[in-house]
């Protein structure tokens, strides 16, 4: 057991201090960032829309 969590540690270690990853992760939080702003005004444009769209319909 004591083997197994030698061998975990160290692998924690050698993947904290590897830095080849550090740019994916970087442009993975910032796509996930976009993709959120994205998401979240084009709710805000629908309704937007869809009230543009009734107030036409009424008028008609």
């Amino acid at each position: 057991m004591h083997r197994k969590m030698l061998k975990f540690y160290l692998t924690m270690l050698n993947l904290a201090s590897d830095e080849e990853g550090q740019d994916l992760i970087e442009y993975a939080l910032v796509s996930a960032l976009i993709a959120v702003s994205v998401v979240s005004s084009s709710k805000h444009i629908a309704s937007a829309i869809s009230s543009i769209f009734s107030n036409v319909s009424s008028s008609m």
